[in-house]
């Protein structure tokens, strides 16, 4: 059994071996809390969430590290057009995170750790870096000196002579227009912090850099994020913490966007689709499905056509649990392993696209066993299907998905009980042949959004496609 990854720096699958055998260290570039998180931001929780899960399945101990960036230039541009605290609108919009992160099933970070939080590791990385000829301070800011470091762009695969480094307001001293800032000298009316060199706040590569450092160590395994962040932030990261005497990270794991029109889903554009409104129109687990099951380093093109389709598509899944739990009247335990097609194709790269396909076979034959009236087979099959679903975080007997109506107030149980009065007048028209009656309320009920199908059980309804 050998996990294997793309990693960005090699540009090829490799096989994974860990730092430390049976554990396995992640960091992951979490959230900048400047606005809520449309579906684009939480599609990256998301796939690092399931290779979490993989990794545990497989037996590993995992440590699991997502920051929170909740100080940096368009938060305190917000706060200055807003007439807020640039502190209360990142603190509101990271909850806007967590929310969101929870509501699609995503399994709590070990450590979550905020960038305001750790401005003292900051200046000791700063300074060790000074002290190694690798920065340099110049009006009160602090720059990396890119020249320096040989292996400067490695990972983006870019030359130096052709860079433009992106550079903010203020960044005045620069030796060369190619270094980037680690630390930006105060401005009146901004957040500041004391250091050696005069009040100021961090930059945004520095603040990854040291976290990485302190909660996971000089050497860690994987470093997640978007594929947006691998220059100039990744590239970055690399260069401050290899030049203090850092190994880094071993692994480099990007996930793809989120599109719209084939533009990236962002906030710039106006074209975000923000997860609190999505999941008012559209059950969480459907959009972990729609979101979570395309291969992590597949672009995901939204429209509503598609979420129709992964709706209908794990309503099939749905449809067999639950007639399989009518069947038997209580709930089926996951299988202790997952069918060997489908750890095959985790274990190559996540390949979460084909391991869904053997979930969608394994319902085929649970249907079939359904249908030949075998219930050991059928439960046999629920069970390698709850062990799959699990992994993908989309198992619907998980206490995450069956404690209530996940569009927000539980009223499944009273539209559960208005249904069945519905559905026991329309049987005993049946019982008396009145079938134009029957046709009649089984209408009345598709046209109200609900299908309902006849089985051995008797009837039973779910929700029908939009």
């Amino acid at each position: 059994m050998t996990i294997r990854l793309y990693d960005t720096s090699a540009r090829q699958i490799r096989d994974f071996t860990p730092l430390k055998p049976g554990c396995v260290s992640i960091y992951l570039c979490g959230a900048t809390v400047q606005a809520a998180p449309h579906i684009g931001h939480i599609r990256s929780g998301l796939n690092f969430d399931i290779m979490r899960r993989w990794f545990a399945h497989r037996g590993y101990d995992v440590t699991f590290v997502r920051n929170v960036t909740d100080i940096d230039d368009k938060i305190i541009t917000k706060s200055a057009d807003q007439g807020r605290p640039w502190w209360s609108i990142g603190y509101e919009n990271e909850r806007a995170f967590n929310d969101g992160y929870a509501a699609l099933g995503c399994l709590p970070p070990t450590y979550e750790p905020r960038a305001t939080g750790h401005v003292t590791e900051m200046v000791e990385m700063m300074r060790g870096l000074i002290e190694r000829g690798h920065a340099y301070e110049a009006d009160g800011n602090v720059y990396f000196d890119v020249k320096s470091f040989p292996g400067y762009l490695r990972l983006s695969n870019q030359e130096l002579d052709n860079l433009l480094q992106p550079s903010g307001e203020g960044e005045t001293g620069k030796r060369d227009p190619r270094d980037f800032a680690m630390w930006k000298s105060v401005k009146p009316g901004e957040p500041s912090w004391e250091t050696p060199w005069g009040r100021g706040r961090p930059g945004w590569h520095l603040e990854c850099s040291a976290m990485a450092h302190k909660y996971l160590g000089p050497a860690f395994d994987i470093h997640g994020g978007g594929l947006d962040l691998i220059f100039p932030h990744h590239e970055n990261e690399i260069a401050q913490a290899k030049a203090f005497g850092d190994e880094f990270a071993r692994y480099w794991v990007h996930n793809a966007w989120v599109t719209m029109s084939g533009e990236k889903m962002s906030k710039s554009l106006g074209n975000s689709v923000l997860v609190s409104e999505m999941v008012k129109n559209w059950r969480p687990i459907v959009l972990r499905y729609y979101l979570g099951t395309p291969h992590y380093r597949s672009m995901i093109e939204y429209s509503e056509d598609a979420l129709r389709e992964a709706e209908a598509a794990f309503a099939r899944i749905e449809g067999f649990v639950q007639r399989v739990v009518e069947m038997t009247g209580h709930a089926v335990e996951p299988a202790t392993e997952v069918p060997t097609a489908f750890a095959e194709a985790m274990d190559d790269d996540l390949g979460v696209p084909q391991a869904l396909a053997v979930v969608h076979t394994t319902v085929r034959q649970g249907n079939s066993a359904l249908a030949a009236d075998d219930k050991e087979a059928a439960v046999a099959r629920l069970a390698e299907v709850r062990a799959m679903l699990g992994v993908l975080g989309l198992d619907p007997l998980h206490e995450q998905w069956a404690g209530g109506n996940e569009r927000g107030e539980d009223l499944h149980g009273v539209v559960d009980s208005l249904v069945r009065l519905v559905l026991d007048q329309r049987e005993a028209a049946r019982g008396r042949k009145d079938w134009a009656t029957a046709d009649a309320i089984r209408d009345r009920l598709t046209q109200a959004g609900l299908a309902i199908e006849d089985s051995p059980q008797g009837p039973r309804w779910t929700l029908g496609a939009r």
